[in-house]
């Protein structure tokens, strides 16, 4: 392709951590629903992968559709849907799927995205499904980074409803939809990996 793709230096970095992750709890075969999938990278790094899978790719954002959209065509892959647009508040556009993951998203958008999240991962999650969460969170028995402090401030100063939320209230309301805990995982750029089943 001749024009430059968008691309994100975390994605690079953090893609294979988290798959590590998903080849463990990820079904061989069937849908994975991915929101907030940003630029495509994690898509099509994940597709390639897991070929087994048929993996559909979401966004809120017209311009990140339009970049994923751009990775999914110079990749190729027969896995690798076409995105659609999806607001984790709003009425969600795919009935079913396999597993659902969810890379920072619920510390850039407001509370009410993440009981959207919780809330729609419920409907379309088979008993037993996966919900996979990645990104920075406070926990009451573990010291905040520094570094996470100050992504935290600068957050908030972008958007107020922003921020770096406790992991146990997001595991309550999870546990209020249905979903349970199932692994707690430390990445990267202290970072976590948080993994839901379907009750």
């Amino acid at each position: 392709m001749s024009v430059a793709l968008p691309s994100s230096p975390a994605a690079l970095r953090n893609r294979d951590p988290i798959l590590k992750v998903l080849r463990r709890h990820l079904p061989a075969d069937g849908l994975v629903l991915e929101l907030a999938a940003g630029t495509g990278e994690h898509a099509v790094h994940f597709a390639r992968a897991l070929p087994g899978l048929s993996w559909q790719p979401t966004d809120p954002d017209p311009q990140a559709l339009a970049a994923i959209a751009a990775w999914r065509e110079e990749a190729g892959l027969p896995n690798l849907l076409e995105p659609i647009r999806l607001d984790a508040t709003r009425s969600w556009p795919v009935e079913r799927a396999a597993a659902v993951v969810c890379i920072n998203m619920v510390h850039i958008s407001p509370w009410g995205a993440t009981e959207g999240l919780m809330a729609g991962a419920a409907r379309v999650l088979p008993v037993g499904g996966v919900l996979y969460l990645y990104g920075p969170y406070r926990e009451a028995d573990v010291p905040t980074a520094p570094s996470n402090e100050a992504f935290d401030a600068s957050l908030k100063a972008r958007n107020p409803a922003w921020g770096l939320r406790d992991r146990e209230a997001v595991e309550t309301l999870a546990q209020a939809h249905g979903l349970d805990r199932i692994e707690r995982v430390e990445m990267p750029a202290n970072n976590l990996s948080l993994v839901f089943r379907r009750r």
